[in-house]
């Protein structure tokens, strides 16, 4: 089995339950109100410990409680936090996190601490970026530590997985020529092409990142399923499953990412790994919270074989 790395976000998700959209002046009663560990690169990580994979984590968390208990929750799934930075001068991240009727959600982030996960910062767990095989990484950290560990980790020979979230219109090419594979959603496709979302330019979109330096593009279209453009130039669609019923879609893009990389890491082709994520997601948005949300391998086998 090859050894992942992510480098990214750590949050403390303060998760509430709002009956429709806050419109602006608007004050309504929520209920509820969860604390969950969270943050896209923990979710990852931990995501990617429960199904299995060997993994390491570098990011930044405040010397705080939430801090504490995000590393908890990340160790006990047997994720490496022995690098995880203790930042004393600035809090956990945080995401206040709504939650609608139909599962869908808006989340505001507050970046405290992950604002100190540095190219420096990288640069001293260098270690780690020469022991792992496949490296994931999302955008938010700051983004020259995104490029510096994609820039290092592609001259190392490593496998480069971006997530490309939050996403950002004009990622430089320094960093499009590392990737491996690129894994944005309709919405993050339609920011990073400058141009509203189109199923049909979807190709051409994906094309348009390969001519940028991206080996292989992978782009999920919630109800409507995925596509794959491989780095051969052969096209994948795959299907969804039309009889998930959602409840929360809360790090369903972060377990998804998290599938995709252990299921390559243990060998399998990117078409296999993209149905091995898109069964993960389907039961991760069919349960409340982020990382509370995250199947086992054998969860995730017993589905499967249920079918």
């Amino acid at each position: 089995m090859k050894k992942l790395l992510v480098i990214g976000s750590m949050n403390m998700d303060f998760v509430t339950d709002l009956p429709h959209p806050l419109a602006v002046g608007e004050t309504i009663l929520a209920k509820n109100l969860r604390l969950v560990p969270g943050g896209k690169g923990a979710n990852q990580a931990y995501a990617m410990g429960k199904l299995g994979g060997e993994v390491s984590m570098l990011g930044a968390v405040g010397a705080d409680l939430h801090g504490e208990r995000l590393c908890e929750s990340l160790g006990s799934v047997g994720v490496d936090i022995s690098a995880i930075r203790k930042a004393g001068d600035s809090p956990t991240g945080m995401a206040v996190i709504s939650v609608l009727p139909n599962g869908d959600n808006s989340i505001l982030v507050l970046q405290g601490a992950n604002a100190q996960v540095t190219p420096d910062y990288v640069k001293e767990q260098h270690h780690l970026l020469e022991e792992c095989d496949i490296l994931v990484l999302q955008l938010e950290v700051p983004l020259e530590t995104v490029i510096y560990a994609a820039k290092e980790a592609y001259r190392l020979g490593k496998q480069v997985i971006l997530d490309p979230a939050p996403a950002v219109e004009g990622l430089p090419e320094e960093l499009l020529r590392c990737l491996y594979l690129i894994k944005p959603n309709e919405t993050e496709l339609s920011i990073l092409m400058g141009h509203p979302y189109d199923p049909q330019s979807l190709q051409q979109d994906a094309l348009s990142l390969q001519r940028k330096g991206v080996k292989n593009v992978l782009v999920t279209l919630g109800g409507a399923g995925s596509y794959l453009l491989r780095e051969d130039g052969t096209e994948v669609r795959l299907e969804a499953d039309s009889t998930v019923q959602v409840v929360d879609t809360t790090a369903a893009g972060d377990s998804y990412v998290a599938a995709l990389a252990v299921a390559i890491s243990q060998g399998q082709d990117l078409a296999e790994a993209a149905e091995f994520a898109s069964r993960v997601s389907d039961i991760v948005v069919s349960r409340p919270g982020a990382q509370t949300s995250i199947p086992s391998k054998e969860e995730v086998e017993m589905k499967v074989c249920a079918r």
